[in-house]
């Protein structure tokens, strides 16, 4: 019979604290919000669904690290864990954005201690997992596990990126220069999130190809379809056409904007990634 074993450096070491702080400051920020009643629309279900989410997910890490039975899952550990802590500090920094703007009006009429605090508790969780990002990341010339490498990070936040675009494509006409974005939005989306999921997986070391070299040929391509649609969306979108008054949260010009401005993000990232992969590849430290 196998017997499980207790690993006590699993809450004690730096990562372990910072985890075992995001557990009880994401259990803190959705219990205050559900004793409020007050998070029916979509933006309310999207900050619950993130708190639970992280706190979930948070302590079956640490149960599994502390019981020492994550070797037994088919996957690769590390890559796993450094993906969901950029995930998640990803999740709830946008949380802790949209919870306070939609939800605390000016002045606040209702349950206004409950949100304060729930908002401080969010914000502070998102310092926890971005502390766990920076304890966990892979050292310079280390790249044992991609994912808790830069360029592993930026596939992850270029993932998360693609999904907050794709929330505000709801409205868009049939332009062909539109439908390229999106086309742009979806390939990158759909090839790099297969590359998260193959090196979790530990699939990649069975494509029969220099993998390396094919990641930075990618990172090329993705960049310049992106400077594309950089180029196209708000061309298309904004030529001729002024802000609408009013213009609120759901007004198609603010969605546009917003879009214009994480394609700008995601321009960026596959940028640095290109920049980081390409050292990584070809500039390699001398031994």
């Amino acid at each position: 019979m196998a017997v499980a074993t207790v690993n006590l450096r699993a809450v004690t070491s730096w990562v372990g604290i910072a985890r075992l702080c995001a557990i009880v400051l994401s259990c803190t920020a959705f219990s205050l919000v559900a004793s409020t009643g007050h998070f029916g629309t979509a933006y309310g279900t999207w900050c619950m669904f993130t708190w639970c989410f992280c706190f979930v997910v948070t302590l079956l890490v640490l149960v599994l690290e502390l019981l020492e039975l994550y070797p037994k899952l088919p996957l690769s550990w590390d890559d796993f864990t450094s993906a969901f802590s950029m995930l998640a500090a990803l999740m709830v920094f946008t949380t802790s954005v949209v919870y306070p703007s939609t939800f605390i009006g000016s002045p606040c009429t209702s349950y206004c201690a409950q949100k304060a605090v729930a908002t401080t508790a969010s914000c502070l969780c998102f310092l926890t997992y971005a502390l766990e990002v920076g304890l966990s990341r892979a050292k310079p010339g280390d790249i044992s596990s991609f994912l808790s490498t830069v360029p592993g990070l930026l596939k992850v936040f270029e993932v998360y990126v693609a999904c907050l675009i794709f929330s505000l494509l709801d409205t868009y006409n049939l332009q062909a220069g539109l439908q390229w974005c999106v086309a742009v939005y979806s390939i990158c989306f759909i090839i790099t999130f297969l590359i998260i999921i193959f090196t979790i997986g530990r699939c990649l070391s069975y494509i029969p190809c220099p993998l390396e070299k094919m990641l930075v040929g990618y990172n090329a391509l993705a960049l310049l379809m992106y400077i594309t649609a950089t180029i196209l969306w708000p061309f298309y979108n904004f030529k001729d056409k002024n802000r609408p008054n009013p213009c609120g949260s759901e007004c198609p010009w603010n969605k546009h904007l917003a879009v214009t401005f994480l394609t700008i993000f995601n321009l960026i990232a596959y940028l640095v990634d290109l920049i980081y992969s390409t050292r990584m590849v070809f500039i390699r430290a001398p031994s």
